[in-house]
């Protein structure tokens, strides 16, 4: 049982019991990516079946959902060159010749997005032990960039609707706790097993809500989320990556009196664990459902930005 006055040492405590650090050396700059190795490909490769693909991105638009919190803002797309500048002949380009052009600006972190290793440090440590200010400076993550993970996040997906399967018509309530039991009745009632070098997505509903209801909250609010006690599972499992359909991947409000994100302070800095977060899987979580296959391949890489701590992505399962 958690004690809900007593974050640190609660953090404190899962931390020692499940920190990765020193296990793929000191120089590591991949965490639980090192689970996903050429064996675990080549069998994720054989579970397309059917040449479907999803893609599991929201939109990057400006009705996004972001609403400023840390200058988090919806995407700006700004077009440079347009059908109108060339049909009126201002291009300057030769024999009829015309294009358009486009710039986005956003935070890496505004939609669908993968949390580096550097995003979160735990009292001032970041992935491995390694001393926050010697990581991330203003020039960038200078150790753990998000680009170094860029060849490697390709493998066995596994959906686990808990949504499906603990909630009503498909979708859990903001607030609920998704523990390591609920994590493995869902793998139970899909018929997959979760383990080393896997892909796990989490499928709330929280989405679905919102786009039914609008956005409300959704980005920073109350949420559906994985319980602080699943920090245990998710080093047991020895899985590569973790992702959910919500802004925040842990249950909000968090399970105590006064905390931000514990578990993101657990799973980043000392699983070294990669995660993403408002990722789309209620096309998939259909298809799965009525051909009651829950794992597929999946590729999900983040952009190269170099010294990044978090990258948009268009994560794609194929089944």
């Amino acid at each position: 049982m958690l004690d809900r006055t007593d974050p640190e040492a609660a953090i404190a405590e899962a931390a020692a019991a499940c920190s990765n650090w020193g296990r793929w050396g000191e120089d590591d700059v991949l965490g639980t990516l090192n689970f996903l190795d050429e064996a675990k490909r080549r069998e994720a490769a054989a579970l397309i079946r059917h040449g479907v693909s999803f893609s599991l991105a929201q939109s990057f638009d400006t009705d996004g959902p972001q609403k400023g919190w840390r200058r988090r803002t919806n995407p700006v797309h700004t077009m440079t060159d347009t059908g109108a500048d060339a049909a009126l002949g201002t291009q300057g380009f030769p024999h009829g010749f015309g294009g358009a052009d486009d710039v986005i600006a956003m935070p890496l972190q505004c939609s669908t997005q993968w949390d580096g290793l550097g995003h979160i440090f735990d009292h001032g440590r970041a992935w491995n032990g390694r001393p926050a200010e010697r990581v991330v400076t203003s020039e960038g993550d200078l150790v753990t960039g998000i680009e170094h993970m860029a060849p490697h996040v390709a493998g066995r997906g596994v959906l686990l609707d808990v949504g499906r399967v603990a909630g009503t018509d498909g979708e859990l309530p903001d607030g609920f706790a998704i523990t390591a039991e609920h994590l493995d009745a869902a793998a139970a009632a899909h018929g997959v097993e979760v383990g080393r070098g896997d892909i796990v997505l989490v499928r709330t509903g929280q989405l679905a809500r919102a786009r039914r209801n609008g956005w409300g909250d959704y980005a920073g609010g109350p949420a559906p989320g994985l319980s602080f006690t699943t920090a245990r599972w998710l080093h047991r499992t020895e899985i590569a990556a973790i992702a959910t359909d919500t802004w925040g991947f842990e249950v909000r409000p968090n399970e105590f009196d006064h905390a931000f994100q514990p578990l993101h302070q657990v799973a980043i800095p000392h699983i070294g664990l990669l995660v993403g977060e408002m990722w789309d899987l209620d096309a998939l979580a259909a298809h799965c459902a009525a051909d009651g296959a829950y794992d597929f391949f999946l590729t999900a890489a983040p952009l190269p930005v170099t010294g990044a701590v978090g990258s948009p992505v268009n994560p794609i399962a194929v089944k």
